[in-house]
């Protein structure tokens, strides 16, 4: 008796599944840190989120299904932690939307004028990787100042990530974050707080942009080279290595459009998935790699879900002790900030001018009103030129 087709679909649909869940719960404390800290309101930040949400769900479903590829896209996670680290832009909240606007105009440039995407590539892996370890510097030593200041709250989230992470590496980070809503409860219940029944359900804000030069410089350009440094260009990789060729100019359409779309409503950026690629497109969601498109509709269909629920997290945030979210958010960068420091240092040819790059981006120095990140990757890029001047062709 032949096998029927429906019980072979279960694994790609969990693969999904376990796909989206683990993107959103791990990192999107990150993004509503990233949000607030560049102005935007809770209700605003709230909205970013619940935009992101959705059109990264929507971008999975329309290329996993008209491409038959298990083509995952996601939130900008290194992008949503520079703003984290940029923090108040001249011209507020709503210059920072312009800014998020420009950021997409340029995704979409990338299908557009392929020259432009060459023009990221050739920004060397090490300065844009540094740049991105500075960034990540002050969340990722979050958690242990949290620890200091409150440690009955900060520490049983730390002490479940690790264990988490030796049995379960995969869900270290959302259980880290399942260990923090129980600090939540127990805080709001010895408090006697109650969340507003009226702050729980999913609402977009719109946000009218403008533009300004700190916002561009500081906020759009950076957003721009991490996105397609630190998550398109991997994704591409990842993809590449089990046995998927991208269509490039279709997928950053989508991303483009889709980071356009949410840009309006405070959602920063999305891009090509790297880790949640290998989740959805790996022999695990399916031993047939035709079949595993199925595990990239899945994970967009979960998205929407999660969506929907996106609200609630969001006041889980709002309403958490002072140091418990950052704890969640430092920790589910741990691995970024590693892997972006291996690969700053990794050629000892190139470790000076990434180590200036690094230097100047964890300063957090803000110059004109543009951030710190910009900065870095001119500094980075100035050592190198004069340090490699006139070696050429020996």
């Amino acid at each position: 008796m032949t096998e029927t087709p429906a019980p072979s679909l279960v694994r790609p649909l969990i693969a999904g599944v376990v796909t989206a869940l683990v993107g959103f719960t791990s990192t999107f404390a990150v993004v509503l840190t990233g949000l607030r800290a560049v102005g935007a309101s809770p209700a605003q930040a709230a909205s970013g989120l619940l935009a992101i949400t959705l059109v990264v769900g929507i971008g999975c479903v329309v290329l996993a299904s008209r491409y038959r590829i298990p083509i995952t896209v996601a939130w900008s996670t290194p992008g949503v932690a520079l703003l984290a680290a940029t923090g108040a832009v001249d011209g507020g909240w709503s210059a920072v939307v312009g800014g998020f606007l420009v950021c997409a105009a340029l995704i979409l440039c990338t299908a557009l004028f392929p020259p432009l995407g060459a023009l990221i590539a050739r920004i060397p892996p090490s300065i844009a990787q540094a740049m991105l370890a500075g960034v990540l510097l002050p969340l990722c030593v979050a958690p242990f100042v949290g620890l200091v200041d409150d440690p009955w709250g900060v520490a049983p989230v730390l002490i479940v990530w690790l264990v988490a992470s030796r049995l379960l590496p995969r869900w270290a980070v959302p259980l880290a974050f399942v260990a923090a809503i129980v600090v939540v409860a127990v805080s709001l219940s010895s408090r006697g707080v109650q969340a507003d029944a009226a702050s729980l359900l999913p609402r977009l804000e719109v946000t009218v942009p403008t533009l300004t030069v700190g916002a561009v410089v500081g906020v759009a350009l950076p957003l721009f080279v991490v996105t397609m440094a630190s998550q398109n260009v991997p994704g591409l990789a990842v993809m590449k290595s089990l046995g998927y060729t991208i269509p490039w100019r279709p997928a950053m359409l989508v991303t483009g459009l889709g980071s356009a779309a949410a840009a309006g409503f405070g959602g920063h950026a999305m891009n090509l998935g790297a880790i949640s690629a290998a989740i959805a497109a790996g022999p695990d969601a399916h031993p047939d790699p035709r079949r595993r498109w199925v595990a990239g509709v899945s994970a967009g269909a979960t998205y929407l879900v999660l969506g929907a629920l996106s609200a609630a997290f969001a006041a889980i945030v709002l309403l958490a002790p002072a140091g418990v979210i950052p704890a969640v958010a430092g920790v589910a960068l741990f691995g970024a900030f590693g892997s972006a420091v291996q690969q700053a240092i990794d050629d000892p040819g190139e470790r000076l001018p990434a180590v200036v790059t690094f230097l100047v981006a964890a300063s957090g120095i803000a110059v004109l009103g543009v951030s710190a990140a910009f900065w870095a990757l001119l500094a980075g890029l100035v050592v190198r030129t004069v340090l490699h001047l006139g070696r050429r062709g020996r």
